[in-house]
């Protein structure tokens, strides 16, 4: 094997996503003049991580399209709505005071920062995670970026280029961090290999901050740590990371005695399809579900007591799906509901919004433009259109390694809850029918969701069957860190040269979402914990 490649650098960041650019590119334009190392193990056309293909949801608090809104909002409300969803222990000193700080700081912090860059947020404030049976937002808080976050990290790359002119940047693709170089009790740096070169590097380093992501690219841990209220993992789970998120950096900081909490707190997807153009193995779309569909197991019988329906209670979502007794779940519609109420996570699937073109988006939105399902149908295979039921039936068995579903039962399933909607609402007495009736009173969700359609209405076909399973995202827990980003050890105190951040630090402390999160607290929460870290380090360089 080749002598290892010898760098040195007074900071070094490690991952390139969101986190890793946002306090590269904030140290530089706060006047910088240490030289900073960021080392991805991904190439050059992926930088950004995977917030290059995100949708671009913020959970924002008392911003001014809030109060234009009529939204009247504050700190002190969304933490009593944090602390309702996040069920906290006795433990949590870090995860607290990370939602405290979130709340009081994410405005100034990231929403007026990315409006200083020159970007915008749809009008229409979108009301997400309302809770199932205790209260989630009790306002609405989704603020979505103009562009997606694919045009976020476009402006942040550029940005960072031209502050790294004056050359105290080096970027490093396709190098691979395998463990930290110790200098008695601190960390001084990284050892790693080229990929590119399958040579092995070592970097010195005075600071070294941990932008890793989190584990949900690695199945494996994501079934070692697996939520124990939700029974047994899943035979089969998507992967909607990336392999590189693989949490072998959250394993090198428990080998030198650095605090690692609550990697059994996920936020997983409960409706993910297999992507149709892979590019690594288990690789999945997550889709978010649409509200007029009946939500079915593997049998066609409607997954209950409680029906299953999007909006409220993502962790209850996946926690349903988990427990069935086959990894795979039906939504099953008709075409009018599909064009309405389909959407899919991420920039690719939401041109419109990506390219910023907003008449032809808000054309289609009203006008239920089924481009998407079209697209869906004819590349997915778990996407099945049927004109009868006994025909979308026989399609449904032939994906799955027997004929688990009777059409005459799915009949009958979908024939009471069409009953229900025939009585007209005076006479509703159906969960999600009342649910979809409390969605609409909200403009955000009554364009994207049908007023009491039935399924089989002769009018709306043809029908439409989507296969589903969970599908990985997002670790809430991960490396302890105090408010200053320092990676906290076994003890409580400070592992000296080493910050973590973004994704890795559990979005801050190591768990600041709890048990589930709010929605929209990853981007931001990127961009926060990567501005304080950055504040910090800035502020601690020598005279």
């Amino acid at each position: 094997m080749a002598s290892p490649k010898k760098y040195t650098s007074d900071i070094t960041i490690i991952g390139g996503g969101i986190a890793g650019i946002t306090i590269a590119l904030d140290l530089l334009e706060r006047g910088e003049s240490r030289h900073i190392t960021l080392i991805d193990a991904q190439g050059k056309e992926a930088f950004g991580g995977l917030a290059k293909g995100a949708f671009g949801g913020m959970m924002l608090v008392d911003t001014p399209l809030q109060r234009k809104s009529g939204i009247q909002d504050s700190a002190e409300i969304a933490l009593r709505d944090w602390h309702n969803f996040a069920d906290f222990g006795e433990s949590d000193h870090w995860p607290r005071a990370w939602a405290k700080y979130y709340v009081e700081q994410v405005t100034a912090q990231v929403h007026d920062w990315v409006i200083s860059l020159g970007l915008k947020f749809l009008p229409a404030v979108q009301w997400v995670e309302r809770g199932l049976y205790h209260p989630g937002n009790s306002l609405p808080r989704y603020h979505i970026l103009f562009g997606t976050a694919q045009y976020l990290i476009e402006t942040l790359i550029a940005r960072l280029h031209k502050a790294a002119e004056k050359g105290h940047l080096t970027l490093l693709f396709r190098h691979n961090v395998q463990n930290f170089i110790m200098n008695r009790d601190r960390i001084a740096g990284v050892e790693g290999l080229d990929i590119s070169s399958d040579q092995p590097f070592s970097l010195l380093s005075e600071t070294t901050v941990i932008a890793a992501g989190g584990i949900g690219g690695n199945l494996d841990k994501v079934r070692l740590h697996w939520p124990r209220h939700m029974g047994t993992p899943p035979t089969k789970i998507l992967n909607g990371c990336h392999p590189t998120a693989d949490g072998h950096m959250h394993d090198q900081v428990q080998q030198h005695d650095g605090q690692v909490t609550h990697l059994d707190k996920m936020w997983n997807y409960a409706a993910g399809v297999d992507h149709p153009k892979p590019a690594f193995e288990n690789h999945g779309l997550s889709l978010v579900p649409t509200r007029s569909s009946l939500w079915l197991n593997h049998k066609g019988q409607r997954i209950g007591p409680q029906p299953l329906i999007t909006g409220f209670d993502t962790n209850f979502l996946c926690e349903q799906v988990a427990k069935q007794e086959k990894p795979w779940t039906w939504h099953v519609m008709n075409w009018k509901i599909a064009r309405r109420e389909l959407a899919i996570s991420g920039a690719d699937h939401n041109p419109d919004l990506r390219k910023r073109r907003l008449l032809p988006m808000i054309l289609k939105l009203l006008l239920a433009d089924d481009e998407l399902v079209r697209r869906m149908v004819a590349e997915s295979k778990d996407f099945i259109t049927a004109d009868t039921l006994e025909e979308l039936t026989a399609k449904m068995n032939g994906l799955t390694d027997k004929e688990y579903i009777s059409a005459d039962h799915l009949r009958q399933e979908i024939g009471q809850y069409d009953a229900q909607l025939t009585r007209g609402p005076k006479f509703h007495n159906d969960d999600q029918i009342r649910r979809i009736a409390q969605l609409r009173q909200w403009t955000g969700d009554r364009i994207r969701t049908c007023k009491y359609q039935k399924i089989l209405d002769p009018k709306a076909g043809p029908l439409l069957a989507i296969r589903t399973h969970l599908i990985s995202r997002k670790t809430l827990g991960g490396i302890q860190t105090n408010l200053d980003c320092a990676v906290l050890r076994t003890d409580g105190q400070p592992l000296p040269g080493l910050y973590a951040i973004g994704e890795a630090a559990g979005f801050g402390g190591g768990g600041a979402s709890g048990k589930k999160s709010l929605e929209g607290t990853f981007l931001a929460g990127c961009i926060l914990t990567a501005r304080r870290a950055a504040e910090v380090i800035y502020n601690q360089k020598p005279d």
